[in-house]
């Protein structure tokens, strides 16, 4: 029999960097766009204002959505390696405070002392082990497992303009109303909603109706916007 115990399942990673912006990035891009272009439309007729209008909001969302992912990552990382470093000089200060710290730590999970003492105490004999022991018992993090802001930047640069020129090619290929990208944007909402539901734990007829409703209800709402300014003539 084998000495290593036998790992009978694997878990997905459920801490990168790239799933997140890259599900919300193609997700905003696709309903964003659609919205926006269904506004242009409820407001004229012409296919060319109708197109420049998506490119400017592919252009500007992808932008946007990346700056914003690269800034909020950044700080998330920078916050937490300020911590890290505010463990890594308890540890050196006060090792007999910090291994008593970890100790208790284990207790509270249902150690019992002594063991929990010793295991504490065998873990602070060497530094970086005992650095990612603690960050990850007191701050939920690993120091070499901090998320990429580059990473979150580009996926969601590619996935809001995947999403965002999808209701924008009927246009490109010589549309002349908006029913053509509507269904193209429609089919498109229920298809990104299914195949998240890959990674989730709701049927892909849930996660496909959801993001189509979704993305029904913000299209109309801007369309009828439209509509109603491009009838008073503003």
């Amino acid at each position: 029999m084998s000495g290593r115990a036998e790992a009978h399942h694997q878990h997905r990673d459920v801490t990168g960097g790239w799933l997140r912006p890259s599900v919300f990035g193609a997700m905003d891009g696709l309903v964003s766009n659609f919205a926006l272009i269904a506004g242009v439309a409820g407001g004229t007729a012409n296919t060319k204002v109708i197109a420049l209008g998506g490119v400017a909001g592919l252009a500007a969302g992808a932008l946007s959505m990346a700056g914003g992912e690269y800034v909020s990552v950044a700080s998330q990382r920078e916050l937490a390696q300020a911590e890290i470093a505010v463990e890594r000089r308890e540890l050196d200060r006060h090792p007999d405070d910090e291994r008593a710290e970890l100790a208790q730590t284990f207790v509270d999970k249902g150690v019992e002392p002594g063991l929990a003492a010793e295991v504490a105490r065998q873990i602070s004999q060497n530094p970086d082990p005992a650095l990612e022991v603690h960050t990850r018992t007191e701050l939920g993090v690993v120091p070499g497992e901090l998320p990429s802001p580059m990473v979150a930047a580009v996926s969601s640069f590619l996935s809001f303009a995947v999403g965002a020129v999808l209701p924008l090619l009927p246009y490109v290929f010589g549309a002349e109303g908006l029913v053509v990208s509507a269904v193209v944007s429609c089919v498109a909402l229920f298809a990104a909603g299914a195949m998240v539901s890959a990674v989730t734990a709701r049927s892909w007829w849930y996660s496909g109706l959801r993001q189509l409703v979704v993305g029904a209800v913000a299209a109309g709402v801007t369309f009828g916007v439209g509509n109603l300014i491009g009838a008073t003539g503003l």
